[in-house]
């Protein structure tokens, strides 16, 4: 098992990492199922266009760039601008549950562009930017073929 695949697995497995599956992010799609979903994506577009990355960081990052941990559906004032501020709840939320370097830090800040206003600076948020938004236009457009087709319901990679 590389080094990459450890990460995932202490993440995925992890009892904070699994409160995802209470909070829905697309339709009736999980953000845990919608974050294993995203990560091993970005792990496919690095390794077919074989981008020189760092991949424990674009696994960690990717893991956790929804890590926001609250139900933004829900009528409440401070889930009005969802959008645009909730990689400022999971940067939070990630570095205090599993430290963040400074790329994984800039993942999740930058995973919203051109919404949100921090640019991806690293090769690895530009990944995470680009596959985020195909996963989440996959999920919405064709909800019942993910959840038909899903093999990540459980973590394993």
């Amino acid at each position: 098992m590389g080094k990459y695949e450890k990460i995932y697995n202490e993440i995925v497995n992890s009892d904070l990492f699994k409160q995802e599956v209470n909070f829905f992010q697309h339709g009736k799609i999980t953000t845990y199922d919608h974050s294993i979903n995203v990560a091993k994506k970005c792990i496919i577009i690095a390794r077919k266009l074989k981008v020189k990355v760092n991949m424990d960081s674009l696994v960690k990052g990717a893991l956790l760039h929804d890590y926001f941990l609250y139900d933004w559906h829900q009528k409440d004032k401070a889930h009005r601008l969802h959008g645009f501020v909730h990689p400022k709840f999971s940067k939070k939320n990630a570095e205090k549950d599993f430290g963040l370097n400074k790329i994984e830090e800039n993942m999740i800040l930058s995973h919203m562009f051109p919404m949100g206003w921090v640019i991806p600076k690293y090769k690895e948020s530009i990944i995470l930017c680009l596959v985020d938004k195909y996963c989440a236009s996959y999920e919405l457009l064709f909800q019942k073929r993910f959840l038909t087709k899903i093999g990540c319901k459980n973590g394993k990679m």
